[in-house]
């Protein structure tokens, strides 16, 4: 996956890392930086990467699946100019038998990484290659943040803006909470990259829809053999975001035996990786999300009270879009700016009809439908100024007018019918129509599987009754 949106002069570089986690953050820290970067989890990938990409340094785990690192590194090193490369292992070669490194290599780092020292070789080894001037190499530093979570004027955003910036200053644990589409993932990078911790890595990972074995792997990691899938040890994104942050979307859907888990880190700053018997120490600040009522889910005994307290030390909530309409109109011409510059269309305006026409919509699906809505009128609009005609909400109604026009039937016909009508107008996208009902894609699953409904469709796959179909 390639990642632009920075200043190419920092440099390019290409991760090679059969685990996702630790490319992940890799990247992430590296994009922060300035650099551009891609990332490839195959040795096929990586290969493909070498000649489109044309990276100018290479980060490569040297105990790639089937013993592909080797050749990769011979490619590197034939390339002209050579590719200068860091290497990564899970532990460090000793004795005899260890391989001489490749020429081009600048060092071999342990797994975790530590991103300040992965930071500081790959400066130098970029420095001895020439890929990088005198003067660029004085800016290696974290650029300005161009996200801004607090466009607009409104009462609600001012106090977000005054509060977010007293927070982001702390190292206590932060809960996020509004409803899908408010902008909770933006928040919080924002808390991490202007807080204590900007230049260590943020890793986020969305707990719904994950199954507790996944999530714990994800989140702590485990042994070779720690299960039947398990052929190597891999670090979790606790090891990987060391220093830095991590942000948990959705914690309101992690499963009860993870949250006892979570805790014990918040509370003693150690966990094990799964099938291991050593506790490893980790520091981090923990920023949380949930569109749900965190509250409520304690009191049903699904959310464990304790674990509630611990990352609701700090707590912001992010207004709805229909609670704050005057900051429509800044919004707008931010998304359209953005999605204009990706587009290679510039001075996009959006009129004073197609505004009014935005503020008096209902917004269930908050900024994440406004950027939709937008996009989608700026494929419609024949000119670079959007007019009412080019905006088309979901159904050409609200979500209101949908309820008041089915409200005939019993509680499961409603439901049967919203679900039919979500996907209809998702094309079938079991992921964004799950996001737009704010249930887990398992959720979902289950309840098409209950009403007869085929994936794909948004249609029943028999024409039976109603209460034969929910029964």
């Amino acid at each position: 996956m390639l990642s632009g949106g920075v200043r190419v002069g920092h440099g390019r570089v290409l991760v090679v890392d059969f685990d996702p986690v630790i490319r992940s953050g890799i990247c992430s820290f590296l994009k922060d930086q300035g650099f551009v970067t891609a990332d490839a989890g195959t040795f096929r990938d990586a290969q493909a990467h070498l000649q489109r990409f044309c990276p100018d340094a290479l980060i490569l785990d040297v105990h790639l699946p089937n013993g592909d690192a080797p050749q990769l590194m011979m490619q590197a090193t034939a390339m002209r100019p050579p590719i200068p490369m860091l290497l990564l292992a899970g532990q460090l070669a000793r004795g005899g038998g260890a391989q001489p490194l490749p020429e081009a290599a600048g060092g071999i780092l342990a797994k975790p990484v530590d991103m300040i020292e992965l930071h500081s070789a790959l400066t130098r080894l970029l420095r001895r290659s020439r890929c990088l001037d005198a003067e660029n190499l004085s800016a290696l530093k974290l650029p300005p943040d161009n996200t801004d979570p607090f466009v607009g004027s409104s009462g609600a955003i001012a106090e977000l803006r005054k509060a977010a910036g007293r927070i982001a200053a702390s190292q206590s644990p932060v809960l996020i909470q509004g409803e899908t589409g408010t902008g909770k993932g933006v928040l919080a990078k924002w808390i991490h990259r202007n807080g204590p911790r900007a230049a260590r890595p943020f890793l986020d990972l969305n707990c719904a829809g994950l199954s507790r074995e996944l999530l714990e792997s994800e989140l702590f990691g485990h042994q070779k053999g720690a299960f039947t899938s398990a052929l190597s040890e891999k670090p979790g994104l606790l090891e990987v975001a060391h220093g830095g942050t991590v942000f948990l979307d959705e914690i309101g859907d992690m499963d009860l035996q993870v949250q006892s888990k979570l805790l014990k880190v918040l509370e003693e700053r150690v966990f094990r990786r799964l099938g291991d018997i050593r506790d490893r120490t980790v520091d981090m600040r923990l920023v949380s999300a949930s569109h749900r009522d965190l509250p409520s889910l304690v009191r049903e005994q699904k959310f464990r009270g304790d674990l509630y307290f611990r990352v609701n030390i700090v707590w912001l909530q992010l207004p709805p879009l229909r609670d704050r309409r005057e900051d429509i109109f800044p919004l707008s011409r931010r998304l359209l700016a953005s999605i204009g510059q990706d587009w290679g269309r510039t001075e996009v305006e959006i009129s004073a009809s197609a505004i009014d026409a935005l503020e008096h919509y209902s917004w269930p699906g908050n900024i994440r439908e406004l950027r939709n809505v937008l996009e989608r009128a700026l494929v419609l609009a024949d000119s670079n100024t959007l007019r009412a005609e080019h905006i088309q909400f979901r159904s050409g109604q609200s979500i209101e007018s949908f309820a008041l026009e089915r409200c005939q039937g019993t509680l499961k016909e409603m439901e049967r019918a919203y679900i039919n009508h979500v996907l209809r107008h998702e094309r079938g996208s079991i992921g964004r129509a799950a996001r737009r009902l704010g249930i887990p894609r398992s959720s979902l699953y289950n309840k098409m599987r209950r009403f007869q409904i085929a994936p794909g469709t948004g249609r029943t796959v028999l024409e039976l009754p109603v209460s034969a179909a929910a029964d």
